[in-house]
């Protein structure tokens, strides 16, 4: 890839090329690369064989839980429902896809347009979060054909799950208008572009809404089941809000992590307008996910007096619970601190890494590991875990897919520049 970029033949970011020929939809997703070319640099590069063996092994395992059942992939029970396709599939993803409605309000409402540089990717991260969060919610129940079913024809509106079902179907649709700007820009569609500007205030809004109630509504699905997760992580007056909460750190420092790794391994295909300015915008980005942490660190610590809990804390489950919130929000929120007031930002990068690690673990402690804590822990069957890793490679594909072709990380430029 370094070597076709440095003889100026990628990347795309314009619709002519230098010689004034207008690019056509097979150049642009061709990177502006013969066929042949292209599939080069892919046998090239070393990830795309490890992603082979994992989508030709993983895929053959996928397949087989269409066909043989669920029980063929999971150890699910009535004693435990929820499996990792859902620990961490839905109940992890989807608070670390916050990014999406924390950016759009900074920029679109609070008129912060200083963090406009990583607007666009704090989108794409809630959109593809969001979005293979239904893809594993689908592994779990099968029958995607069925999807519409407790949607539209045997419909709960008294269920928890029915808020939840309609609240990330619609804010999936306000994600995906929030996104055609860039693709507008890419396809050389103008009037669209101009279209969904003029209501992406309206977008921005009802994102705010449908992201505020599934989130906390997440939490709320535990209510289900009192008793069962340990009261270490369970508050039924403070759950939905324990979620809300954190999915407001976690959203911004795994845009933290995003941004980063775009750096690292996508500079080539990021403009100069997101790398310098995303120094700067990573420690404003700590700043939030600082007040976030403190508040959710608050909360936590009132539902453990409000149930009075305090005895379980010198249980083993209360250092294990300790850990969580020493390493996960503690420890984030004091590096974060000293990375603000000392403008460091590689540390306020490391710190929203334990913060994403830390939030991943409470989803996993509170919906696998605690569950039942009466009785046993279970172990993940292997062929799950194999799955849950083939379909989180495709999201990483995806991710890589969108951000090589679509103006997430650069600005696209406009013909009068590219012709000039």
């Amino acid at each position: 890839m370094k070597t076709l970029i440095a003889k100026g033949r990628i990347p795309v970011a314009t619709h002519f090329s230098p010689d004034s020929r207008r690019f056509s939809i097979k150049d642009k997703l061709l990177l502006g690369l013969s066929l042949s070319d292209y599939l080069a640099q892919a046998i090239r590069n070393p990830f795309n064989w490890i992603l082979a063996v994992i989508f030709t092994f993983g895929g053959y395992v996928t397949v087989s839980r269409f066909i043989f059942g669920l029980g063929y992939v999971t150890h699910s029970s009535y004693d435990y429902p929820w499996g990792l396709f859902l620990g961490w599939g839905l109940f992890t993803m989807v608070p670390l896809s916050a990014s999406g409605f924390m950016l759009g309000t900074t920029v679109e409402v609070f008129g912060r347009h200083d963090f406009k540089p990583i607007e666009r990717l704090a989108l794409l991260n809630g959109l593809l979060g969001y979005l293979f969060a239904v893809i594993f919610l689908q592994v779990d129940l099968g029958q995607p054909w069925r999807l519409i079913y407790p949607m539209f024809v045997s419909l709960g509106p008294a269920a928890v799950l029915f808020l939840v079902a309609w609240h990330v179907a619609t804010y999936l649709s306000v994600q995906v208008a929030e996104l055609v700007p860039a693709f507008a820009e890419w396809a050389g569609m103008p009037k669209l572009k101009t279209f969904v500007k003029s209501i992406i205030l309206g977008l921005t809004i009802a994102g705010i809404i449908l992201s505020t109630l599934h989130q906390g509504a997440l939490g709320a699905l535990f209510t289900y089941a009192p008793g069962k997760v340990h009261p270490l992580w369970y508050s039924a007056p403070f759950q939905w809000f324990h979620y809300f909460c954190s999915s407001i750190f976690a959203g911004l420092c795994m845009l933290i992590v995003v941004s980063t790794i775009c750096k690292k391994t996508m500079a080539w295909r990021a403009d100069r307008n997101f790398l310098d300015n995303l120094d700067r915008l990573t420690l404003g980005l700590a700043k939030g996910a600082t007040l976030a942490l403190i508040t959710y660190l608050v909360i936590k610590v009132i539902a453990i007096a409000h149930d009075g809990d305090w005895g379980y804390l010198a249980s083993g489950w209360g250092q294990w619970f300790m850990l969580e919130m020493t390493a996960g929000v503690i420890l984030p929120m004091i590096l974060f601190t000293v990375s603000i007031r000392n403008n460091m930002a590689g540390l306020a990068r490391f710190a929203a890494l334990l913060a994403v690690l830390g939030i991943a673990l409470n989803r996993l402690n509170t919906a696998l590991i605690t569950f039942n804590w009466k009785l046993y822990q279970e172990i993940p069957h292997w062929r799950e875990v194999v799955i849950c890793i083939t379909v989180y490679s495709l999201y990483i594909v995806t991710y890589r897919f969108i951000l090589y072709r679509l103006p997430i990380l650069y600005t696209w430029k406009k013909d009068e520049e590219a012709v000039g």
